[in-house]
């Protein structure tokens, strides 16, 4: 495990702080610390102006290949990329999805004609992507996808018919790649096809889903009849779960690091708070929020030690990866509980109407879906077991 830098990645560490303080300013300065967990509904339009100003910079898709218009850095030099991102409270990105899973799920699986077509908007930070995948009966369980994908002869094109939930960012999207069933009876990981969608089409509908804090960032989509051209399924038919797997590699990627100092700086604010307030004289919430810091730094050791290994000879993450969804994901809810117990009965008093939560509220109120999306604490455990340790499947109950 890597846990030090050379001095040509101190350096950049200087150039990326640099250009994040001197651009920060102006129009965007009232972005800073925005758009980040239970906050992704403000500022969209001015979030998507400073992705374009990242692309003006160079500082968009850093760890991609340069031939494909990245920057080609280093394992090493991304991590100080998403860490002095969010050490500086940058925004939360609108283009993650297109640069952190389409694109290089896209340079892995795609074709040339869909890196030409897909990759330079990624970059500039022109087109925002979502993603496709949950369904109202298949979520942690994505194998029971229900969509499906017809290829009609006559148009040359395919027709996708379904619907995806939980669709984060898809009313602000261009693009969505949809994983759908090419072969109607086929079962289970069988049979699926990755496609690649424009979302500006007749035949799609997005429909906001509410949340608990009073946002929209998740949606359904429905699919009626929406057209997909022949060359835009990545793979072959068939070949579907390979390639979302492949993508799902990428999710636990370098940016789990980016993620990580965002958590530092809702941890940041906690402390803050229990300053202010006095509920740092506590020894019970001193403790808490020990416990808290210790853990955040055992999640970013754990982090090193992922990116470091990469991959084994088959793609796959190595197994101390199958641990990172289950522990970030529990950690940042204790956080959110600590975090209402430092604000006291204040976490109950609004600063105004409708609905106007604070930033903690507002986290502690997002983060209580973060065990739940992405694959559940159950089913994490599930895959440590089967995949980690070995240990025999999970028994089904009998079919009624």
């Amino acid at each position: 495990m890597k846990l030090s830098f050379s001095a040509e990645d101190e350096h950049f560490r200087q150039e990326v702080a640099s250009w994040l303080q001197d651009n920060l300013t102006g129009e965007f300065a009232r972005l800073k610390y925005r758009g980040g967990p239970g906050d992704e509904h403000m500022f969209p339009e001015e979030r998507k102006v400073w992705e374009q100003k990242l692309a003006e910079g160079g500082w968009t898709c850093v760890g991609w290949p340069t031939e494909y218009g990245g920057r080609g850095c280093s394992i090493e030099q991304q991590v100080i990329f998403f860490e002095e991102y969010a050490r500086a409270g940058a925004p939360g990105r609108v283009g993650h999805i297109g640069e952190g899973l389409a694109g290089p799920t896209i340079i892995a699986f795609g074709s040339e004609e869909q890196k030409r077509k897909y990759l330079p908007g990624i970059v500039a930070g022109t087109q925002l992507w979502c993603q496709g995948y949950s369904e109202p009966s298949a979520g942690s369980d994505l194998a029971n996808v229900k969509t499906k994908a017809r290829f009609d002869e006559a148009q040359g094109k395919w027709l996708i018919n379904g619907q995806k939930v939980w669709t984060s960012l898809a009313h602000e999207s261009d693009f969505c790649f949809v994983i759908a069933r090419t072969d109607p009876d086929s079962v289970a990981h069988h049979g699926l096809g990755f496609f690649l969608i424009d979302m500006h089409q007749p035949g799609i509908e997005v429909r906001p889903i509410e949340q608990i804090t009073g946002t929209s960032e998740f949606n359904e989509v429905f699919f009626d009849d929406a057209q997909c051209d022949a060359s835009d399924i990545v793979g072959k038919p068939g070949e579907g779960w390979k390639v979302g797997m492949g993508l799902l590699g990428f999710e636990r990627g370098v940016s789990t690091l980016g993620q990580q100092m965002q958590f530092q700086n809702e941890l940041d604010e906690v402390v803050r708070q229990a300053r202010s307030n006095g509920a740092a004289q506590d020894p019970v919430i001193r403790q808490r929020i020990a416990r808290a810091h210790a853990e955040l730094k055992i999640m970013r050791y754990n982090s090193m030690r992922m990116l470091s290994g990469q991959s084994g000879s088959d793609g796959a993450l190595h197994k101390e990866a199958l641990i990172y969804k289950l522990f970030w994901a529990t950690w940042h809810r204790s956080l959110g509980e600590l975090a209402m117990d430092v604000l006291g009965p204040e976490c109950e008093i609004l600063e105004g109407g409708p609905y106007a939560l604070s930033r903690l509220q507002s986290m502690y109120l997002f983060v209580r879906a973060d065990t739940i999306y992405g694959g559940t604490n159950q089913i994490q455990r599930n895959i440590i077991a089967e995949r980690g340790l070995g240990m025999p499947r999970e028994p089904k109950g009998a079919a009624k």
